[in-house]
């Protein structure tokens, strides 16, 4: 989940440069514009039904779309313009979105289950409240069973495989073949694959990020769901990502975060 927040942090400085970025290789790598985007409230939001629905009553099913409305209505951002709709009327109804706020919010979905199968319904329903579009429930999907196989010890290879077998994504191409012609594109499958890519081609957490980034685009939303896999994989974030990560955060979004991973003992 940390991984999630960092990348959003870290991506948040990019998102609307003209022209895009375009190279990994920006520096410093948290600038002076960085801030949390709707990818991070969102993430908490997922965090915290967790915590005080699933983890409390364990024969309930946490209700996301409580706390999605809860949290996004106490932190007004940069939100798409159909799920700020949503979140202007308490009832309101899931809208057939593929947009990707389904996967830049799922990353605490797997970290709190260890089967395949709880994984890929879980995100399933924290998708549906809102993404209820297939391409925006697979969008969830495959970035929850990415964090669950990384962080289980599968390899780059394995992790490849399996998504495209599961959800017929195209993951043998390269940044570099991407990069030049990839435009803004916040739908699942314009940016989840290639945010997966980013992750596949690193060698750690932070060149997950940059590569990302470096595609230009939706930069948060690909850092964020790049980042939350590469966490998972390689593990405990370093001390300055971390501390500067925390450093964006108020103190009840890095309360529901500490609670979290301690309850799942994430690093």
């Amino acid at each position: 989940m940390w991984g999630a927040i960092a990348g959003d942090i870290i991506g948040s400085a990019y998102e609307f440069q003209r022209p895009p970025i375009k190279t990994p290789d920006f520096e410093p790598i948290f600038h002076r514009r960085c801030k949390f985007t709707d990818d991070t409230i969102m993430t908490i939001a997922t965090a915290d039904a967790l915590l005080e629905q699933h983890l409390a009553h364990p024969k309930t099913q946490s209700d996301y779309g409580q706390y999605y409305w809860q949290w996004g209505n106490r932190y007004p951002s940069s939100y798409g313009g159909m799920f700020a709709e949503w979140l202007a009327n308490k009832n309101s109804k899931p809208y057939n979105s593929l947009g990707n706020g389904s996967a830049m919010r799922v990353s605490p979905v797997g970290w709190a289950f260890d089967d395949v199968d709880l994984v890929l319904s879980e995100a399933e329903r924290s998708a549906e409240v809102t993404h209820n579009h297939l391409e925006g429930i697979k969008g969830a999907q495959s970035v929850t069973l990415a964090i669950l196989m990384g962080r289980q010890g599968a390899t780059k290879s394995n992790i490849r495989g399996e998504l495209e077998a599961r959800f017929n994504y195209n993951l043998h191409r390269a940044l570099d073949e991407i990069r030049p012609h990839y435009s803004f594109d916040e739908t699942c499958p314009g940016s989840v694959p290639e945010s997966i890519i980013a992750f596949l081609e690193s060698t750690d957490f932070e060149s997950s990020v940059r590569g990302a980034i470096s595609l230009g685009g939706d930069t948060d939303t690909q850092a964020c769901i790049a980042g939350s896999i590469a966490h998972a994989l390689y593990g405990s974030l370093d001390s300055y990502i971390m501390d500067t990560t925390r450093s964006h955060l108020p103190d009840e979004m890095l309360d529901i975060a500490d609670r979290f991973c301690e309850c799942y003992g994430i690093d």
